[in-house]
């Protein structure tokens, strides 16, 4: 990186080294309130039913996924994107190698907060 004012990563799956076992995250951004957190799954990890206190945003960036949301269990790919309010349950395995990008928003967003309008594969 330089002393420029921004951050770019011209391949965010090229910055996630997928390990033989396990799961890695690093931190690529921490900026105010908002945090990237890049995940890299072996296949068949992944992480158990939780809950967070800050809304997030979480983005497929390769390979295949079943996340769960609440009570729903949805197969995830490449492009797959899902914003979560704080609090709502979920988990996530890997059905294949995995790299997905994790956003953290700021927790105040949480504060009384709606599902904001969007689509839902219920509707």
């Amino acid at each position: 990186m330089t002393d420029e004012p921004y951050t770019f990563f011209p391949d965010l799956v090229a910055e996630a080294s997928i390990p033989a076992r396990g799961i890695h995250s690093q931190t690529l951004s921490r900026e105010g309130e908002v945090e990237l957190v890049l995940f890299a799954f072996a296949a068949g990890e992944g992480l158990a039913e939780h809950a967070a206190a800050r809304p997030a945003i979480i983005h497929v960036l390769a390979g295949e996924a079943e996340v769960t949301l609440g009570d729903d269990r949805l197969e995830a790919g490449p492009g797959s994107w899902a914003r979560m309010p704080a609090r709502l349950r979920h988990a996530i395995l890997a059905r294949t190698p995995l790299v997905l990008a994790l956003y953290l928003l700021p927790a105040a967003e949480a504060a009384g907060e709606e599902e904001p309008p969007g689509h839902s594969t219920n509707d």
